[in-house]
């Protein structure tokens, strides 16, 4: 299978890693060219295009100043999967996965980047700050789904080919996801739900679903899930999956 997962905002490439192998991202030409688009923009520039504070659209003025096509690592670069720190990345706690976890993963797991297209877990990156729904006028649109069009689609179905997948695991958010064109992919798409209990009855808790989304990427890979029907037996942090509640490509794990 092919888990799809969002970045985060926060990032980490201060803390020590042991990791040693890595990859190259598959689009770092077309990052290439929103890295010229960005070049141009002053801070003021960013603040307005992001709604970033004073200090965050100086630091990202000067990531975009200083930006460079990671190919081998460097104080500046490391791979993926270790760079971001938002919700989904506590859920999925990537320090304590094992090589043959990594391994795995880097043939199962992509993360949707507006900056990179798409990301698999070991190719390296620099820091940036670029969310996939940015209105940013481009050489290809005027917005960043246009700027993607079908490669990200094209990277998935390459990935899902190379490895005989069943399914494509949903695990983003509507903003990432959007940049997938559903109706070109190749394989059919589950979107796993999780709900907590709360004030009597089950809703969608952002924060705690971000989490689960995280902890459901980290049992696919830890577990080698291969068949979309084995995600039923997701039961990490407390979820159990619910088949009254459930659709076929819209599993619901619930939490009291």
């Amino acid at each position: 299978m092919i888990a799809l997962i969002a970045p985060a905002k926060r990032l980490d490439f201060e803390s020590n890693l042991s990791v040693k192998d890595f990859s190259v991202a598959e689009h770092l030409s077309d990052s290439k060219k929103l890295i010229k688009e960005l070049q141009q923009k002053s801070p003021e520039d960013l603040s307005a295009l992001m709604g970033l504070s004073e200090n965050l659209s100086m630091l990202n003025f000067e990531r975009n100043m200083n930006w460079c096509a990671p190919k081998k690592p460097s104080n500046d670069s490391r791979q993926a999967l270790f760079a971001f720190k938002g919700d989904v990345y506590v859920g999925l706690d990537s320090e304590t996965l094992t090589k043959t976890d990594i391994r795995y993963a880097q043939k199962n797991l992509a993360i949707l980047s507006g900056l990179y297209g798409l990301l698999r877990p070991l190719d390296l990156m620099y820091p940036y700050r670029l969310e996939m729904g940015t209105k940013m006028k481009n050489e290809r649109g005027k917005n960043l789904y246009e700027f993607w069009g079908n490669k990200i689609t094209d990277s998935i179905n390459a990935l899902a080919k190379a490895n005989n997948s069943k399914g494509v695991i949903n695990l983003a958010s509507v903003e990432y996801f959007s940049s997938v064109k559903r109706e070109n992919l190749d394989l059919p798409v589950y979107s796993p739900i999780f709900k907590d209990y709360k004030n009597g009855k089950y809703k969608i808790i952002s924060f705690y679903a971000k989490k689960a989304r995280g902890a459901m990427a980290r049992f696919i890979i830890q577990n080698k899930i291969k068949n979309p029907v084995n995600l039923n037996k997701f039961n990490l942090d407390g979820y159990k999956y619910s088949p009254s509640d459930s659709l076929e490509f819209s599993p619901v794990f619930l939490r009291k």
